[in-house]
């Protein structure tokens, strides 16, 4: 899913005196997952990763299986989870910005745990309702606003410069086989442990989570002091640089318009899989499992052709790919199936492999001083999209058609690359690597 990434490393005479060689310094040898430092933070995302995965299917399964509850509470659980992003993600990237941020991530996660522990809890006491799987689902999605933010301004402190693409691209393969994993996992806890199972697995997995951060030696350079400006002065800067800037502003815009199709498009695609395609429960989560494979491939596939064409021509290739794949997901008959399959192989290539590239270029690109609040600025339209294309997908569906519904929102995915190709991107074949005001100071 197209989104908004993260910014750039700290310089290294900024660090603190440590004992133990900042692993930047050493990147430029060997594998990333030689390195100690960056090799716990990979563990701890990809268990994470995976355990989020199984609990976003978990989450509305309890609500179905558990609570009988209707069609608007399984999509409002799914909301819920993102609203966090429009409602406090810009204050939270400047709070990000202030603070130190591993020990904003460790707090995240053990929030998060107790947050999800406390659903099985309530299930094998009987006092689950659906109004606490809301209050869990909005708690760890504020949890998430704030570790997202800390993570992607923490990576550049462990990772080199050079290596920010390959260890991006580690962490996004992790999280793409996360995604085909999913529906399996999901269903085989379900159906051996009951439903509540797959939020204790998610519980668990932050727990892993924590103490892989807790066990990282690479100190972070001191944050920058507020000099007691207001937080409302802070929220602006970051507005402003991406307002302001030819690149952010409309990789921000093209991001929002992408994750509104994509959004609305895979909301609904069970149904047209199983109302419009007679698939069985297990069939559905085979073709989903053998879509999202297409981002494995992505993510393998994102270096080379970055290296083959250049980065900016490589994500406008990615993307262009992609975009046009997904008209071939409601086609009906007998080969639905196939091409079902075949769109979502290929749309979660390229969108995976262009992912990679923009939270590279945001690494190396944006100030280090402002990663937070510019991190924040985009995600809060990005993610905030979410949830509008999920209720989009929803009501659209309900009125003019689940496979129309989906044959627009490719339209739109489509539309979209407008906005990619009337910026500069569209004469550029790599990325820059810093912003013009900041090149013509050196």
């Amino acid at each position: 899913m197209s989104s908004s990434s993260s910014p750039s490393a700290p310089s290294p005479a900024a660090r603190d005196p440590d004992p133990t060689p900042p692993l930047a310094g050493r990147a430029a040898s060997g594998g990333l997952l030689t390195m100690r430092d960056f090799r716990l933070l990979w563990i701890g995302e990809t268990t994470s990763m995976l355990g989020s995965s199984i609990a976003g299917v978990a989450l509305p399964l309890i609500a179905v299986a558990t609570l009988h509850a209707d069609t608007f509470t399984v999509g409002l659980l799914t909301a819920a989870a993102w609203l966090p992003w429009l409602l406090i993600g810009l204050p939270a990237g400047a709070w990000v910005d202030r603070l130190p941020k591993r020990p904003i991530m460790l707090t995240c996660d053990l929030t998060s745990m107790a947050a999800f522990a406390s659903v099985p809890a309530a299930a094998w006491l009987g006092t689950l309702t659906t109004t606490h799987l809301l209050v869990v689902a909005v708690a760890g999605g504020v949890a998430k606003v704030f570790f997202t933010l800390a993570y992607r301004a923490y990576l550049p402190v462990l990772v080199a410069g050079e290596r920010l693409l390959e260890a991006n691209t580690k962490l996004q393969g992790s999280e793409s086989a996360a995604q085909i994993a999913r529906p399996g996992l999901a269903g085989l806890l379900a159906h051996t442990f009951g439903a509540v199972s797959g939020v204790l697995a998610d519980a668990i997995s932050f727990g892993i989570s924590a103490l892989c951060l807790r066990s990282i030696r690479t100190r972070e350079p001191v944050p920058h002091a507020s000099s007691g400006r207001r937080l409302l002065t802070e929220i602006l800067d970051g507005i402003r640089f991406v307002l302001r800037d030819p690149y952010l502003r409309p990789l921000t815009l093209f991001s929002a318009l992408s994750n509104i199709a994509l959004m609305g498009y895979h909301s609904i695609q069970i149904v047209f899989l199983t109302h419009h395609l007679g698939a069985t429960s297990a069939q559905t989560g085979l073709l989903l499992a053998l879509s999202g494979a297409g981002g494995l491939l992505g993510a393998t596939l994102a270096t080379r052709i970055a290296t083959h064409f250049g980065t900016a021509r490589a994500f406008l290739l990615c993307e262009t790919f992609a975009a046009p794949m997904m008209l071939l997901g409601p086609t009906s008959g007998d080969p639905g199936m196939a091409l079902f399959t075949t769109s979502g192989f290929c749309t979660a290539a390229g969108v995976v492999a262009s992912n990679i590239l923009t939270s590279t270029f945001r690494q190396q690109y944006c100030p280090p001083a402002l990663l937070g609040r510019i991190t924040a600025s985009t995600s809060a339209l990005n993610y905030g999209a979410i949830p509008l294309g999920g209720l989009l997908g929803g009501l659209l569906g309900e009125s003019v058609g689940v496979r129309e519904t989906m044959w627009l929102m490719a339209a739109i995915q489509l539309s979209s690359l407008t906005v990619l190709l009337l910026s500069p991107l569209r004469r550029s074949r790599d990325f820059p690597t810093a912003p013009k005001s900041t090149r013509s100071a050196r």
